[in-house]
């Protein structure tokens, strides 16, 4: 068994005497704004999952194994559970990249510590609720505490370096050279506690010609392919994909290269700086399939081959569905389901090889036949002769079907200040560590002293932060 994080300790970290904190504009991530500005949908909706284990209490040894500030306090009166249970996150992304990530180390049981600028998140005013506590927000952010500061104050950012000593991860997604600016770079973290996790997401990565642009998700649908794959042929215009694919890919990829340096750390004792691009992210995602005809050099496909047929929305006489047949199995299926034996027969469509090449007229032929009888009709006679199919649901639709409801994906409950909510629980259940006790997302400085006590901080420190401006309160 690996072992468990316990209490790191180390000398409190402030500001260094001298240090100025240049005029570096906060609030603007690097990449993830424009998904909102545009006319694709964002819907979401909230879900809340608390963190089982109690955090221990402090140690008073201050060797450099670890990196608590002395006088720290735990977590009092909240327990945490989950695979990740007793982990700390200091997360200062915004938008969804940074945050869909965290979010997801939230749900595993961390615990995720938001730190934002005095006005908040700005997805937390994209929705029209007053509150700050939008569908958006509530989604990205569940389980996570919150903390405002004004972090173009250089005690403000004296007080996210305190919050780094007790961090296991500390993660960003400012445009390159915008964190160092703030004075919160890799370096000056690292120096601080060794032993954290660094997180930089980016748009496109550190150097090149896009590297210092601003960057939101349909920039990098546009450079990456995926607007080019949403063409229905080669002479079609490219199309975005009518939600934020490449953010919510970062997201995703940005979660999993934290939890496995936090796993290298359990064996090495090091820590590191992990970089994501969202750019990077994407391309890798598409490779095995979008871009895989790209594979051999010297001996590209046509990229567009694909491209060239009917997607697999097949119109029936009251509604859609979809049904493919891959395997030859799967392909004798169809063809008797539909009553089509000749199909069989049929040289251009014998091999799964030849299907492909001749992908175009089989779902041609195969969407006539379709537009004769009914979904529900098509789909038993399907489902009977082993072809994988399905209805197609409108997004109502979803949340009311028999197998959503079986899975218990869904729950709702009663929110504060928003009335009755609809979340889904986290994808992944895990048998020994299941998430614990719910909770919703933060308000805007929401714990801000409550975080701040368990760092140390006297209550004249935070007496002076609250009436100098430096540290916000919902209250």
């Amino acid at each position: 068994m690996l072992p468990r994080r316990t209490d790191y300790v180390g000398a409190r970290a402030g500001m260094a005497s001298g240090d100025t904190l240049p005029d570096t504009p906060t609030g603007t991530g690097n990449h993830c704004d424009f998904a909102f500005e545009s006319e694709q949908p964002f819907e979401h909706a909230d879900s809340t999952f608390a963190v089982t284990h109690t955090l221990a209490r402090p140690s008073t040894n201050h060797s450099r194994d670890g990196y608590r500030p002395a006088g720290f306090v735990p977590w009092e009166g909240k327990t945490m559970s989950g695979p990740l249970s007793g982990f700390r996150i200091l997360d200062l992304s915004r938008v969804l990249s940074g945050p869909v990530a965290t979010v997801l180390l939230a749900d595993q049981g961390a615990d995720v510590i938001k730190v934002e600028p005095l006005a908040g998140d700005i997805v937390r005013h994209m929705g029209g609720n007053p509150g700050g506590l939008t569908p958006g927000f509530l989604s990205a952010n569940r389980g996570k505490r919150s903390i405002a500061l004004d972090l173009k104050s250089a005690a403000g950012i004296g007080v996210v370096k305190r919050l780094a000593t007790s961090a296991d991860v500390f993660v960003q997604n400012f445009r390159p050279g915008a964190i160092e600016g703030m004075g919160l770079g890799a370096d000056v973290i690292r120096d601080i506690n060794p032993r954290i996790i660094f997180v930089s997401i980016s748009g496109f990565g550190e150097k090149g010609p896009y590297a210092h642009k601003r960057v939101y998700d349909p920039v990098i649908q546009a450079l990456s392919g995926l607007a080019d794959i949403q063409a229905e042929n080669e002479h079609d215009r490219p199309r975005m994909m009518r939600t934020v694919i490449p953010d919510k890919t970062t997201g995703l990829t940005a979660a999993q290269a934290i939890t496995a340096a936090l796993l290298a750390r359990e064996r090495n004792g090091a820590g590191q700086h992990v970089k994501i691009a969202m750019l990077d992210a994407v391309i890798a995602w598409l490779w095995p399939e979008g871009l895989g005809g790209l594979t051999i050099v010297g001996n590209e496909a046509d990229v567009h081959r694909g491209q060239r047929t009917k997607d697999l929305i097949y119109e029936t006489s009251d509604g859609y569905i979809t049904a493919g047949a891959v395997s030859d199995a799967e392909w004798q299926g169809m063809c008797t389901a539909l009553d089509r034996p000749q199909w069989l027969q049929d040289e251009r469509f014998k091999t799964t090889r030849d299907r492909m090449r001749n992908a175009g007229l089989r779902l041609e032929m195969t969407a006539r036949v379709l537009k004769e009888k009914t979904s529900a009709q098509w789909l038993a006679r399907l489902d009977e002769f082993g072809v994988p199919c399905a209805p197609v649901l409108t997004r109502p639709e979803v949340v009311e079907q028999e197998q959503v409801k079986i899975n218990e994906l869904l729950f709702e409950y009663d929110h504060p200040g928003l009335g009755r909510v609809r979340q889904p629980r986290p994808a992944a259940l895990f048998d020994v560590t299941p998430p614990g006790t719910r909770r919703i997302a933060p308000k805007l400085g929401e714990h801000g002293t409550e975080i701040l006590r368990e760092h140390g901080f006297t209550e004249a420190e935070i007496e002076e932060l609250v009436d100098s401006g430096v540290l916000g309160s919902h209250e």
